[in-house]
């Protein structure tokens, strides 16, 4: 994280250094410190505690008009330039940076600081934008009616859809289509993205990166046989995707019985997840 720089006596001068005493140079005199000596009735002069003496004579003695008290004062007033620059060259900075803050946010990003909406948008159903034309031919036929929804909030939107699709209208079985897309408003979703793919992985999901897709996506794929009929096989297959502040899944289930139906061609599957989440992204907003 970016640090504003410190103000204070270091930041745009330096602290003044405390006069030193030259070589040769008495002690402060009567007038120097406007403490009077005194010499008595004999001389006639009147000395003043805290104020310069007056001679017999001559005019009042000003400090630092006396023997020593002009190099004294120019210091003094060195001094005091510089200090005075000092807070100058502070309060700039102070107003350049706070400037740049608000010109250029991503001065001060973090890891954790929300990314960008960028182009995408929110949809109101999700099901009707991100039409699966790649699966719509894998399973032309839709059973029931697809169920969405969309929530909006200033730190999230939300959007889900889901959907069954079969072979053919006589089929008993079906395959399930999930879908949601994510905009992060108020923290930045790559850490939570690499989480789920972290959970995948301990879930003993197949994981496989996808190059040239978003700033981040993978494929996950699991067959599992871990019911009471071994004989039958639960296929999950899921493309997650993160751009920017936008976080995209498209999920297909689906299973089989050994003997009795042919295992779902799993690459074909792998294109239809990549083809259709292209054109959901492209359909938010993006470039898909």
């Amino acid at each position: 994280m970016s640090t504003p720089p410190q103000t204070g006596s270091g930041f745009g001068g330096f602290a003044p250094l405390p006069p030193r005493q030259e070589a040769g140079q008495g002690p402060a005199t009567g007038a120097e410190t406007g403490m009077g000596t005194g010499t008595g009735a004999g001389t006639g002069a009147v000395q003043t505690v805290g104020h310069p003496a007056r001679h017999p004579g001559g005019p009042a003695t000003e400090p630092g008009s006396g023997p020593g008290g002009g190099a004294a004062g120019g210091r003094g007033r060195r001094v005091l330039r510089r200090v005075g620059w000092g807070v100058v060259g502070a309060v700039l900075a102070s107003a350049v940076w706070t400037a740049a803050l608000w010109t250029v946010p991503s001065m001060v990003g973090t890891a954790s600081s929300p990314r960008s909406q960028g182009p995408y948008r929110p949809v109101d159903d999700l099901c009707a934008t991100a039409r699966v034309s790649a699966f719509g031919r894998l399973y032309p036929v839709l059973s029931g009616t697809p169920y969405h929804y969309t929530t909006r909030d200033r730190a999230l939107d939300d959007m889900y859809c889901s959907q069954y699709l079969k072979h053919a209208a006589g089929d008993t079985g079906y395959v399930t289509l999930y879908m949601e897309a994510q905009l992060h408003h108020a923290v930045n979703a790559a850490p939570e993205f690499e989480a789920q793919r972290t959970g995948f992985e301990q879930r003993r999901f197949q994981v496989s990166d996808v190059p040239g897709l978003g700033e981040q996506a993978f494929v996950a794929y699991l067959d599992d046989q871990s019911g009471s009929d071994h004989g039958r096989h639960y296929l999950t297959q899921t493309l997650y995707v993160r751009d920017g502040a936008l976080t995209y899944y498209l999920n297909w289930s689906g299973s089989y019985q050994e003997g009795q139906q042919g295992a779902p061609d799993r690459e074909g599957i792998r294109q239809a997840l990549l083809a259709d989440t292209r054109d959901a992204l492209r359909a938010l907003g993006g470039r898909g």
